[in-house]
């Protein structure tokens, strides 16, 4: 889980403090004390950290907090803002030309996960009705080309490239042209890596940008090597005045020190944030979103939009109308699901939820293979058992238990369940019905 140490450290620290009718000194220096300890644990540049808590204590000892009638929580919200503050306060887009193509240059070294990033902000430009084209011009690499060719056909995006014999710049300049000519408004350029920083390799990255001059050069970060990201994105920064960062495998690094370093040590702000190996696994970064998750206050809007981008508003509406005559099926039901699914990690998504700190998710046991058996039940359903599941009696329940690899028990519960569920929208159906009839009596004698 990402920040998932210094998130616990945090959320202990400044829960001792948050219920506090009156806060003095001490305890402020206290609490800094620790979240102090907390920041360096999680890998952040140490002069960040020293800024960061000369500034939070320079607030909580002021009138600010002290004078406060809640002083326990005008804390919690000072290290919620000066910790958005220290990513950057809010999210950074992507400034696209007024004459097309927008030129987008992606460099990092190698292993960072450069080119399935390309395809993973070719697919997120692709919902915004833009058309993008990828560039490969990491000609040195074995099977770079071929990489990129097979993330862009995973994405539905033309791949521009002219082999491994032409040099990058060269194959930069052609595909503006090849852009130009076939309305691609977006060139995302996919450059070469090393495994370390080297003249030669800044030098050619200088070049393509003199020669196609982009609009965004975004350099592509593996967030799990902490302090050395930082180090790397400060000489990328010097050489190419960066424009933005990509952090990767933020997923993997629970202590999460890249993100919260580079925007204080290099100025240059976290655009994109990759949370996984999916192509879909890109987002857009929020600095006072992440501050809020970081500090066990949820991410509302962030659930909003996963639940709005995977839920089909047709197929909201019809299930809407089938709630309300009660001819929900078990179709319906693998429907929901499935669209559940698609909004991604059920902890994920539960971590997003304000009040649902680290502590309550470790008790919180989440079941996702159960998606998978309830899945398989009710594919072993024939179509008439899935709208009416009435008719199935003993011996249709053990078929179906053998053709999903589960048992009768736990065919048994499902039809519970969804008996009951049945139920409780028949219920929902009748009060509302009641409601607009006028029947319906307050249920308090007041």
């Amino acid at each position: 889980m990402i920040f998932e140490s210094l998130s616990d450290k945090l959320q202990s620290t400044l829960g001792k403090i948050r219920g506090k009718g009156k806060v003095s000194e001490k305890d402020v220096d206290e609490a800094m004390r620790e979240v102090k300890l907390a920041l360096l644990e999680a890998d952040v540049n140490f002069k960040v950290v020293k800024n960061f808590i000369k500034t939070v204590k320079g607030r909580c000892i002021g009138s600010e907090v002290m004078e406060s009638l809640t002083p326990g929580q005008q804390v919690v919200k000072i290290v919620n803002e000066e910790l958005s503050n220290l990513m950057g306060t809010k999210e950074e887009k992507i400034q696209f030309s007024s004459q097309p193509p927008t030129v987008i240059l992606m460099c990092g070294l190698q292993g960072a996960g450069k080119t399935t990033t390309v395809g993973k902000l070719a697919r997120l430009l692709k919902k915004d009705n833009k058309r993008p084209l990828l560039v490969a011009c990491d000609v040195y690499r074995p099977a770079a080309i071929k990489q990129l060719q097979v993330v862009g056909d995973s994405v539905d995006v033309p791949v521009f490239q002219m082999g491994d014999k032409i040099s990058p710049v060269d194959i930069s300049k052609a595909a503006l042209e090849h852009a130009k000519k076939n309305h691609n408004d977006v060139v995302l350029i996919d450059t070469a890596g090393r495994l370390h920083i080297d003249d030669e390799l800044m030098e050619e990255l200088k070049n393509i940008a003199s020669e196609v001059n982009p609009n965004e050069i975004l350099l592509v970060l593996d967030a799990m090597t902490g302090q050395d990201a930082v180090t790397v994105a400060k000489t990328f920064d010097e050489t190419l005045q960066l424009t933005g960062v990509v952090l990767t495998k933020l997923d993997g690094d629970a202590r999460g020190g890249a993100a919260l370093s580079i925007r204080g040590v290099t100025d240059t702000p976290i655009k994109f944030i990759a949370t996984g190996e999916k192509m879909d696994q890109l987002e857009v970064f929020h600095p006072d979103r992440m501050s809020s998750r970081i500090l066990g206050m949820g991410d509302v809007l962030s659930l909003i939009e996963r639940a709005q981008e995977a839920v089909d508003e047709k197929k909201a509406l019809e299930l809407e109308q089938k709630l309300r005559t009660q001819s929900f099926t078990f179709d319906d039901f693998l429907d929901q699901m499935e669209q559940m699914k698609n909004m991604g990690p059920l902890e994920e998504l539960i971590g997003m939820i304000p009040g649902m700190n680290n502590k309550m998710l470790k008790n919180i046991s989440i079941d996702e293979k159960g998606f998978g058996r309830v899945e398989a039940i009710i594919k072993s359903m024939t179509p008439d058992e899935r709208a009416k599941p009435e008719i199935i009696n003993s011996s249709r329940r053990r078929r179906i238990a053998e053709g999903s690899g589960t048992n009768v028990h736990e065919v048994n519960k499902i039809l519970k369940q969804f008996k009951e569920l049945r139920k409780m929208m028949k219920q929902l159906g009748n009060m509302e019905k009641n409601m607009k009839r006028g029947r319906m009596k307050f249920p308090f004698p007041f």
